[in-house]
């Protein structure tokens, strides 16, 4: 574990895919390197082990599935999840036995082994690109979903490699463990969402671990039923749970999440561990050669039969081609057929273990290294960051959005209210009608493609859950939050932890400017910042210690500073901490019952009052 965490934290701060570090790791340890990882001296707990681990990374792989985004690509995701696991395992089959001349049945079970991808590389590798959606759903749904459909194919085939006389059998085995799997995950996920919408069931704190040990339970009581159809029932019961809130929807995601890094970690340490140099090195070019031809030759035949009917543009097919590295469940289903043919006395083992490590550790390096490079030129990747999206279309809000569109960025809002959105979209703004604190509404208003989000409701804890969620789904890489009070609570704690930022110039009661918007008691001013402006401190006596500039009057609640822009930078959203330096220009809410004194505190603070510049594109005279 503390060899998987360690290779895992290493692979981040030097930017490779997290698997080759661990792969190294396993073989530095192993017997070949330093021996401190014997996985063997574990005996048949070894295998027990992995099929546990490998159930858990599964189910939160399923977790993070969006039912509604999987609708929109199903054609793409049912062709390449079924139709090509049989023509990725027939072609392989081919390609091993023509270049290594292996027997038929030998070539059949790598065929069979490399039929699924990695989520556990895959998502990592979507994430940090910023695919365009309609990819990113297709990678991530092929990777989650073709493991189960994988794993039971590659066992169904090792059992009849194992016993011939009964492979009339293997069809009625097949679908009696894919019904198992499916029927026990959807009861299980349905049941389990259920358990956990009852507050007074299972106690507080233990929710996570609670469905820890269901998931473990699901995963063996369906392996019981049907052999190896635990895989696809916690698959499924992922899936299931997912998409149905629960009251500890975000807390299960983040401990799924962070349980499945340590194990996985944990697992590859170990299986790398399991295969010796020699092994892989016997293999010699010819190994290198089959890697090769499932990368440039089988996987683009499998991609243009199976979505040639879909959808995806050919740029989009080529970046799907070009992207399958093998993961965990290769590995872990490897290791378990090759233990199985040693017990049955079967040769070829080793060598096909070994074959399977070295085409994990071609397609994930090959991957890692080489996609960034790919979407650019295929151009499947979002845009740049940039924009803001603003909870609360109304008041405040509409101030700052005019603000920031006169400077040329892009806004969009969401609220619930169909008042404030008609009078939003009158001043030429978008507008995503519905709950922003729910991930659909948040997809539809496009986030991953935002830079800044912004709460500006009246209720903070509204508005600290609305930028936590947008960083959380869409890593939106700034937050602003608008608060009344901040002593405790989540915006508070999000402050703390540098997580967000508060809005304007500090504490302002949004409601009161809301009203006084309404009735046209707030006037919009630019100013300018001027040290020289600055009054200064009073002349010292030869016995007191020289004095402190006078304090400036207070602003309260006579005006809001909106925005800043500094130099030839963007103009921002104004934050609590600012500090001016010479020449700043900020954009400033007035109330007008207190203009006087409003003025009189921005000049007390070096600020003076500036002509407002024309919009962009504006007539200049005209303005």
């Amino acid at each position: 574990m503390a060899a998987g965490v360690l290779s895992q934290s290493a692979a981040r701060h030097l930017r490779l895919p997290g698997i080759v570090v661990l792969l190294g790791a396993g073989v530095a340890l192993g017997p070949d390197g330093l021996g401190f990882v014997l996985p063997r001296e574990l005996g048949e707990g070894f295998h027990s082990l992995v099929d546990l681990a490998v159930a858990v990374i599964l189910f939160e792989g399923g977790l993070n599935l969006e039912i509604s985004r999987l609708r929109r690509e199903q054609t793409a995701i049912r062709q390449l999840v079924l139709s090509g696991s049989l023509l990725t395992m027939g072609l392989a089959t081919v390609a091993v036995h023509w270049i290594l001349d292996w027997s038929w049945s030998q070539s059949v079970l790598f065929g069979s082994l490399v039929v699924v991808t990695g989520p556990t590389v895959i998502g990592p590798l979507v994430s940090e690109l910023r695919l365009r959606p309609r990819i990113a759903t297709l990678l991530n749904a092929e990777g989650v979903l073709i493991d189960p459909v994988g794993a039971i194919l590659a066992l169904l085939v090792l059992e009849i490699v194992v016993a011939p006389d009964q492979a009339a059998t293997g069809a009625v085995d097949l679908l009696r463990r894919v019904g198992v799997g499916t029927v026990f995950g959807l009861a299980s996920g349905f049941a389990l969402a259920r358990l956990l919408r009852i507050r007074a069931l299972v106690p507080q704190g233990h929710e996570n671990i609670f469905v820890l040990a269901v998931v473990l339970l699901v995963f063996v009581s369906a392996d019981g039923l049907a052999a190896q159809s635990g895989i696809l029932a916690v698959t499924i019961a992922g899936v299931t749970v997912g998409n149905m809130r629960t009251l500890v929807d975000r807390d299960l995601r983040e401990f799924k999440d962070q349980l499945t890094v340590l194990l996985i970690g944990l697992l590859f340490v170990m299986l790398a561990a399991d295969v010796r140099l020699a092994d892989v090195a016997a293999l010699g070019w010819d190994g290198v050669a089959v890697v090769g031809a499932l990368i440039f030759i089988v996987r683009p035949i499998v991609v243009a039969l199976t979505t040639g009917s879909s959808e995806l543009s050919v740029r989009e097919r080529a970046f799907v081609a070009w992207v399958a590295p093998r993961g965990i469940v290769a590995a872990a289903v490897a290791s378990l057929v090759a233990g199985t043919m040693e017990k049955n006395g079967l040769s070829g083992g080793v060598e096909l273990r070994a074959l399977v490590f070295l085409t994990i550790t071609g397609t994930v390096l090959q991957a890692g290294l080489t996609a960034g490079i790919a979407a650019r030129l295929l151009d499947v990747k979002l845009p740049k960051r940039e924009g803001v999206a603003i909870l609360g279309a109304q008041g405040l809000g509409l101030l700052l959005a005019g603000e920031l569109r006169r400077a040329g960025l892009s806004v969009i809002f969401l609220d619930s209210n169909p008042q404030t959105c008609r009078q939003a979209q009158e001043a030429g703004f978008t507008v995503v009608f519905g709950n922003a604190l729910e991930e659909r509404t948040l997809q539809r208003a496009q986030l991953e493609g935002v830079e800044a989000t912004i709460g500006l409701t009246p209720n903070q804890t509204v508005n600290a859950v609305f930028v936590n969620r947008a960083h959380e789904f869409f890593r939106v890489p700034r937050s602003y939050i608008a608060v009344q009070a901040l002593e405790t609570g989540l915006a508070a704690e999000l402050v703390r932890n540098q997580e967000a930022t508060i809005l304007f110039d500090g504490v302002h009661d949004i409601e009161r400017w809301d009203v006084r918007l309404r009735h046209g008691g707030v006037e919009i001013g630019d100013f300018r910042f001027d040290p020289a402006l600055l009054p200064a401190p009073p002349e010292a006596s030869d016995q007191e210690p020289e004095p402190a500039a006078p304090e400036p009057p207070p602003i309260g609640e006579k005006l809001v500073l909106l925005t800043l822009k500094r130099g030839s930078g963007p103009m921002v959203p104004m934050w609590r901490s600012y500090k001016p330096q010479p020449d700043d220009r900020v954009v400033a809410a007035l109330h007008v019952p207190d203009m006087d004194d409003a003025l009189a505190a921005l000049a007390a603070r070096g600020f003076e009052r500036i002509e407002r510049p024309a919009e962009e594109g504006e007539d200049t005279e005209a303005a």
